[in-house]
């Protein structure tokens, strides 16, 4: 028992590996997820007490619990034996397929990372670009909701700063869970938007299997009385206007909704704006199919030479770059409201008939959306230029059709909150945005647009479209 043992050194080395690995999984690293696991309690603990709506059990579960939860759904256990017969495979490669699914779109929230990390960087990227337009229909109506219900904020999609934007303002109310597109499944972004509570769709994906799995993870989410974001267009717009509605995330929250026994589940439109979108000129681009697409470098080593641009940019200097991001907030409205007078609730009608419903519903949405869009100065002033068919324009002319357009759209009831007296300083500071960014030149008292500049003018005027 007391003999010497000689090995070689080769397998000391693996020995010791092998305990270290023993000693990590045993007794540290249970103590650091016990000491982690206490701390984010502590942060849920604290957000709680401060939050309108608060943080549901539903996305405190382990990811593997709501995983398996999706997989072995009875709607989805029917649609993945449908599937592996419609793809004549075995049904242990459909179900590893739903399995798949299942975990790409299940977020993974980290309340430190959500309300801590997130917060800071929403703020700090937010106040570092812009100067920041907040209004409401009625304060009080949002602060009416039930605190019980499933709130989904509705937007209109100009930017891919919504996300940023829409989550610093909301943070003090509850967490929001994001619909994101595929652009956001790369490293290091795919993890860091998991863990703060957003999960990925494919949007034109058309396979059957994928959106029966996203349905039922909508389904729990939504009764789960999880807040949600999302955007009926589907995606950015490219010319500025307002976009066709798209039914599939609607539908999926509104699915099966019973008025009488369900939590209410509340929508509020969200109208956002910006005077200048950072991704303007990529969108312009991508109007035209005849220009080769940017590669993956260009675009990355772009983003970064903007980054540090922005941040060693001045503030004063910086904001006459941006200027304004407005969003402004519309009247809750509340599906057990809305669907109550219904003869037949939602999960009772046909596929036709409910796919009518839900599409008269959408659309009020979107127009209660259009209604709150934000009237920002170089919209606005983009709207004039336009309507001057860009023909070379005086200050003096300007600033007078400026006047006659904010009282045009303030008799339709348009959000805009600025008089025709201050309109004065805030035109100088639009003209001094749009000169610093070349859309407009001042040659001989005149402001002249160059026409390669019109399509950006008419992406900014077009935000304003739905207005006479």
């Amino acid at each position: 028992m007391t003999e010497t043992v000689a090995i070689p050194l080769w397998l000391l080395i693996i020995i010791l590996i092998f305990a270290v690995i023993m000693l990590l999984d045993r007794i540290l690293i249970p103590s650091v997820r016990w000491f982690f696991r206490r701390k984010a309690n502590k942060i849920i603990d604290d957000v709680n007490n401060k939050l309108s709506i608060k943080v549901r059990p539903f996305q405190l579960t382990k990811k593997k619990t709501l995983v398996d939860r999706l997989v072995f759904d009875e709607q989805v256990f029917k649609a993945t034996k449908d599937y592996a017969k419609q793809q004549d495979m075995p049904m242990e490669v459909a179900q590893a397929k739903a399995y798949q699914y299942a975990k790409e779109i299940v977020p993974k929230f980290n309340a430190y990372m959500y309300f801590k990390f997130g917060s800071w960087l929403s703020k700090t990227v937010t106040r570092l670009i812009y100067r920041m337009k907040v209004g409401f229909y009625d304060a009080g109506e949002l602060a009416k909701i039930d605190p019980k219900s499933s709130v989904v904020f509705v937007m209109n999609h100009r930017s891919n700063m919504d996300y940023v934007v829409v989550s610093f303002l909301a943070m003090k109310q509850t967490a929001i869970s994001y619909a994101v597109g595929e652009w956001a499944r790369v490293w290091p972004l795919a993890p860091l938007i998991r863990s703060m509570g957003a999960f990925f769709v494919r949007r034109n994906s058309n396979n059957s299997l994928y959106r029966k799995v996203l349905e039922r993870y909508v389904h729990y989410s939504s009764r789960a009385g999880v807040s949600q974001a999302v955007y009926p267009e589907g995606g950015l717009s490219k010319d500025g206007m307002l976009k066709d509605p798209k039914l599939g995330f609607i539908d999926y929250v509104l699915r099966g909704f019973d008025p009488e026994k369900d939590r209410d589940i509340v929508f509020i439109p969200v109208g956002l704006n910006y005077d200048r979108v950072i991704e303007d000129r990529s969108l312009e681009r991508s109007l035209s199919p005849d220009l080769p697409k940017q590669s993956k470098w260009f675009v990355f080593k772009t983003s970064i030479k903007f980054l540090f641009k922005t941040i060693f940019t001045p503030r004063k200097k910086r904001w006459k770059r941006f200027g304004y991001a407005g969003v402004n907030f519309s009247k809750p409205v509340s599906a057990k409201e809305y669907f109550a007078s219904d003869e037949h609730s939602l999960m009772s009608l046909g596929k036709n008939e409910r796919m009518q419903r839900v599409k008269v519903f959408t659309k009020k949405l979107m127009s209660e959306i259009a209604t709150v869009v934000p009237v920002l100065p170089v919209a606005l002033v983009s709207k004039v230029l336009q309507s001057k068919d860009y023909q070379p324009i005086t200050r003096a002319e300007l600033l007078e059709s400026c006047h006659c357009t904010i009282r045009s759209l303030q008799s339709q009831g348009a959000p805009i909150n600025v008089n025709e007296q201050s309109f004065d300083g805030v035109l100088t500071k639009t003209l001094d945005l749009l000169l610093i960014r070349k859309l407009v030149v001042l040659d001989a008292n005149l402001f002249q647009v160059a026409d390669n500049n019109k399509s950006i003018l008419n992406y900014y005027a077009n935000s304003l479209a739905h207005w006479k």
